[in-house]
């Protein structure tokens, strides 16, 4: 299969009786002041009975010999234009808890099956565009000696095109400043402030 850059050919306006995944909603509401006020809101159309959109896993790696690491996906993402550095991720089928998804996600995404350290609580996307909601699910993964480099096969689903890539978890906020200093890469938002976080508390005395 030949392979090329990927790149963004149009951007049309989408009637919403054809969108499949979002629509566009008005909210009239009334502030603390009494002010009648309204707000636009995209709104997903696959929230799962769980009443949670979307799942993400906090990869870390565990080798015998070598430092903690987390794994990274890198896909190009038609929204921002660009490929993303993020974690894995997905949405949640209708009939799967958050959990379940993680384990599900994490096999087709990296091809490792780990175990759940910690599921975080309901957060939201993206407050002010979005109700969309997501679960962090932090997964670990125990590497034997010797099988560190052999990276198990993908579960794609046709249309995804995913790069993993193994980054020390010492090194992984100095990484995606890297990465962001780079034109055709941008930093998934709920991965950068994990690194961040990690960073700050390391590096700011405050911790």
């Amino acid at each position: 299969m030949s392979k090329q850059e990927p790149q963004v050919v149009s951007i049309t306006d989408l009637p919403l009786e054809k969108a499949k995944w979002v629509t566009l909603k008005k909210i009239d509401f009334i502030d603390q002041t009494g002010t009648p006020r309204t707000w636009e809101v995209a709104i997903r159309k696959t929230t799962s009975k769980s009443g949670v959109d979307a799942v993400a896993m906090g990869t870390i790696f565990v080798h015998p010999s070598k430092p903690p690491s987390t794994m990274l996906v890198i896909q190009y993402r038609p929204p921002v234009g660009k490929y993303t550095i993020e974690w894995p991720a997905g949405l949640i089928d209708a009939d799967e808890t958050p959990e379940e998804a993680a384990v599900r996600e994490m096999k087709e995404e990296t091809g490792y099956e780990g175990r759940i350290l910690e599921s975080g609580p309901v957060v939201s996307s993206d407050p002010g565009l979005t109700n969309a909601t997501l679960k962090l699910v932090m997964v670990e993964v125990k590497l034997p000696e010797g099988e560190e480099n052999i990276m198990p096969d993908q579960k794609l689903d046709d249309g995804e095109l995913i790069e993993r890539v193994m980054v020390p978890l010492s090194e992984l906020y100095d990484r995606l400043i890297q990465w962001s200093k780079e034109d055709k890469y941008m930093i998934a938002g709920k991965l950068f402030y994990f690194a961040a976080g990690m960073h700050f508390a390391k590096n700011s005395g405050y911790v």
